[in-house]
């Protein structure tokens, strides 16, 4: 009964109602999710997304089910459409022609406009990431450029990892926003 009034307090908005059914479910998405990619990383980042989309569509959850059963089915179709991606980028189609050119190319190191192009592109993130608040640039900053785990980072701010799981939920969902905003 106790998680049900989670859930309702979750679809009227309550932030520590979605902390607790974060925390409550985490363990349980995320160690199915290990089960099935056998990759830390990926297990962490699609039981973030499971959460971040939970979340966002939790006025459509039924109760008839489940909770854990509806956030697990989210995290199949999240691994999937990762799968997907991965997929699309490793298999482009091209032509002879094309291949012949690349054939063809002696320096595979990046050229000058590769490099600008790149720097411009990341210079621009890092400005979209100076737009949040610090602590939310501080965990994106901790986690995509130092690549510290989740645990690694909640010892660096000595904060409880469900805070860190959080912050960085919510950093992801402001970037995401920003950087639309601007596009």
């Amino acid at each position: 009964m106790e998680i049900r009034n989670y859930i309702e307090k979750a679809k009227q908005g309550d932030q520590v109602a979605f902390t607790y059914l974060l925390d409550h479910y985490w363990n349980e998405v995320y160690g199915f999710m290990l089960k099935r990619t056998e990759n830390e990383t990926d297990s962490e980042d699609i039981t973030i997304e499971t959460f971040s989309k939970a979340f966002d569509k939790i006025a459509t959850y039924n109760p008839e089910f489940q909770f854990n059963t509806w956030l697990i089915a989210i995290a199949k179709n999240v691994h999937i459409d990762m799968l997907r991606k991965k997929k699309s980028t490793l298999f482009v189609e091209i032509t002879d022609e094309e291949d012949q050119q690349a054939y063809n190319i002696a320096d595979s190191s990046p050229s000058a406009e590769d490099d600008l192009i790149t720097e411009q592109n990341l210079s621009r993130l890092l400005q979209f990431i100076k737009e949040l608040k610090p602590h939310y640039q501080e965990v994106i900053q901790l986690r995509y450029f130092q690549e510290m785990s989740y645990q690694e980072i909640a010892e660096q701010l000595k904060e409880p990892l469900s805070n860190v799981k959080i912050k960085l939920l919510r950093a992801k969902k402001l970037l995401a926003e920003i950087i639309e905003s601007k596009s």
